[in-house]
């Protein structure tokens, strides 16, 4: 089986990126990520991104270089091929999402104090080295 290939926004705010804590009900409620979703037949990964973002939290985003691609396993489950890229926002800063039941401003420094999806370790590992 194919991995369900996604995209995901590493959305910066100066030293401080999104983190989003995944709603009750969900895969992976609880846990936190960056914001993102599937990419569709026929579209680019950066289009798709952006469209992802809009969905879900309203906002606009320019989508910039990628950051980390990693193939996660998941047990008895298809495998995740995600793509995080750097992204800013043109425009406010979301205050909701459809999938998530908190954003939160964090700086790079403490991404390592949240619990994350396990398919969005390798960014967080990328952005600190990044940071150091």
């Amino acid at each position: 089986m194919q991995p369900l290939v996604v995209v995901a926004a590493v959305v910066r705010d100066g030293d401080r990126v999104l983190a989003c804590r995944r709603a009750p009900g969900r895969d992976a409620a609880g846990r936190w990520e960056f914001p993102g979703g599937k990419v569709e037949a026929g579209e680019s990964p950066e289009a798709a991104l952006a469209r992802e973002i809009a969905e879900e939290l309203g906002v606009r985003i320019h989508v910039g270089a990628l950051l980390d691609r990693t193939v996660t396993e998941r047990n008895g489950g298809r495998a995740i091929d995600l793509a995080c890229y750097n992204c800013r926002l043109d425009g406010d800063a979301p205050v909701e999402s459809t999938d998530h039941d908190e954003l939160l401003w964090m700086p790079v420094r403490r991404l390592h104090e949240l619990d994350w999806a396990e398919a969005d370790l390798a960014a967080v590992a990328a952005l600190t080295r990044e940071d150091t």
